[in-house]
Parts: C-alpha cells; structure tokens; sequence
C-alpha cells in the first residue's frame, strides 16, 4: 500500500512527559555513557546542571513505552512488518535536565518513494518544548518497503 503524500504537514496528538533521573541513568548505562555528569547528581550539580542533563540522542525514546508506540503507523496502514528505521536527526536548542516536562508536538512533514515504489520514505518532525521554549528538533525517517512493489 502506497503511502499518501497528502499526509504531509498532518499533525499528531502532542504528548507531554516528565523526564526522570532514573530513565536518564538507565538509558546512559545502556549507551555506554561513561562521563559521570550524566549518572550522578553531585558531578551533574558541580558541572553547572541543576539537575542529570538529557543524554544526546534520549529524546527519540522518549515517548516509547507510553502506550500506542506505533499505532499512528498502523493508522495510516503501514504493515509494521515492513518498516525499517532510517535515519534520526536531533537539532538542540537548550539542555533538558531530569524533572522537566516536555510537551512533544510530531508532524509528518515528507512522504516519498523510490525504486518505483518499492521503498517508500515517511519523515516525521517532532518539536520538543519545555514551558513553550525550544529545546530541539527531531527528524525520523522511516522506510517502508513494499512487497508487491514490481522494480526494474
């Protein structure tokens, strides 16, 4: 099923969460973080931070595991089977820090495809905003691949 590029600038429900040290320190063991700025408070406070700051790239998960993880895909009859990531890209604005909350607001902002059709691209942008002040930018790029797609 072919993806509809009428679905770019098609907004998605905002979702806002609290960030928690604990999610901070689990995700920095499981990057390999080694710099203690970003599992322990006293080296945290003693780099400037009130609090842990967000690791670089722990914004895209951030709303994974809060229900509903894909069902805007399944929505829009994409077949999960067949969906690769392809690429993320974090543009920061400002430093998030353990207690914030951050309202995520998602937006499929490019629909196209390759190889006649065969791969199809869907690209979703999600601004992150702490009490209306940017903190940063995301982009996802999924790829669809579609079996009965017939290439050349």
């Amino acid at each position: 099923m072919a993806i509809d590029p009428a679905l770019v600038g098609t907004t998605q429900p905002a979702l806002v969460v609290e960030v928690e040290r604990g999610q901070l320190r689990a995700f920095a063991h499981a990057i390999g973080e080694t710099d203690p700025v970003y599992v322990d408070l006293d080296a945290a406070r003693a780099a400037g931070h009130p609090d842990l700051p967000v690791p670089p790239t722990f914004l895209f998960g951030l709303g994974l595991g809060r229900g509903g993880d894909f069902a805007w895909l399944t929505d829009l009859g994409v077949d999960l089977r067949h969906v690769l990531h392809g690429e993320q890209e974090f543009a920061y604005h400002q430093v998030a820090h353990a207690g914030d909350t951050l309202t995520l607001e998602p937006r499929i902002s490019d629909v196209f495809s390759k190889r006649a059709g065969a791969l199809q691209f869907l690209v979703r942008d999600t601004a992150v905003h702490r009490d209306g002040a940017p903190v940063a930018e995301l982009r996802e790029t999924l790829v669809v691949r579609d079996p009965a797609a017939v290439t050349s």
